[in-house]
């Protein structure tokens, strides 16, 4: 016969009690079969854990070593009850998170934080990569959450845009069209290119490649580099020029100008990912404040 915990909670209300009576009224129980329900502990355990006369109850040594022990597994089994029920509600767990570097130049590290303080029970794991390494990641189970830079529709994959952003055109300081307000896309069309590999994602790559295509022109990329850091300091170097999305311009040092693009409609989107059928309420609780940080920003 297997003990169960009502065996254990039966037997620590009698051993405070050391009265069968009150333990049975404690328990909202009759007395009869309190006294059968700890016979058949003493029977499990083949010994005896009370002595009882008519005047008194008591432990025996075996009971008192037994006390200790059943108040241990009934206080360890309310803590996994609590844990477990925790982890459901989204507030205890492992969160892993994939991101695009220039997600760190938009709203999203405060909603980092925002989650942490919401949810300090959280181990939050943070990766930082590219577009079609996070949408691997994700589809492969290796991380939960994914943000992307125009990722777009993925089998298995649920994506949403969280942000919208012009792009801009990237120039050095002393290029001769560096003090217009605006460009045109057209008068880059003998300019050469630095930019992002289109392994890094093929439509984070093409959307951009699109605005020129439209004035009948494909940039000649002659160098090829994976961080914008990296890719703002050889534009200032003179090396080439670049698109970038707006928030670029927030590492922008003094030997580059981020200029406006006149009449190009097409966007650079941040997007939130997560597999298809995803329940769990981790996942959903970090979409949630993710979305809603970036909503007060665009509100």
């Amino acid at each position: 016969m297997d003990i169960e915990l009502r065996h254990l909670r039966y037997f620590v209300a009698v051993a405070d009690e050391l009265h069968f009576g009150r333990a049975a009224r404690r328990l909202h129980l009759a007395q009869p079969p309190l006294s059968q329900q700890i016979r058949k502990l003493e029977e499990i355990l083949g010994c005896q854990l009370f002595l009882r006369t008519s005047r008194a109850v008591r432990l025996t040594a075996a009971g008192e070593a037994f006390l200790e022990r059943a108040r241990r597994t009934l206080s360890n089994v309310q803590d996994d009850m609590q844990e477990a029920r925790s982890i459901g509600r989204g507030e205890q767990g492992l969160l892993r998170v994939g991101f695009i570097s220039s997600a760190m130049l938009t709203v999203v590290p405060r909603t980092f934080g925002t989650y942490r303080r919401r949810f300090p029970k959280v181990q939050l794991q943070l990766f930082e990569s590219y577009t079609a390494l996070v949408m691997r990641s994700l589809t492969s189970g290796e991380i939960d959450v994914g943000i992307l830079r125009d990722g777009g529709p993925a089998n298995g994959l649920h994506v949403e845009p969280l942000l919208s952003e012009p792009y801009v055109a990237v120039l050095p300081k002393r290029h001769p069209l560096a003090a217009s307000n605006s460009i045109s896309a057209a008068a880059l069309r003998d300019e050469p290119f630095v930019f992002h590999a289109p392994t890094a994602g093929t439509r984070a790559f093409e959307k951009p490649m699109s605005i020129f295509e439209e004035h009948g022109f494909r940039p000649q990329i002659v160098q090829e580099a994976p961080q914008w850091l990296t890719l703002l300091r050889l534009v200032g170097a003179g090396l080439g020029v670049t698109v970038a999305p707006a928030c670029v311009e927030k590492i922008a040092l003094n030997d580059v100008v981020c200029v406006r693009l006149r009449g190009v409609k097409v966007r650079s989107d941040l997007e939130l990912a997560y597999r298809e059928g995803e329940h769990r309420a981790i996942v959903k609780g970090f979409a949630e404040i993710l979305r809603s940080g970036v909503g007060r920003v665009k509100s």
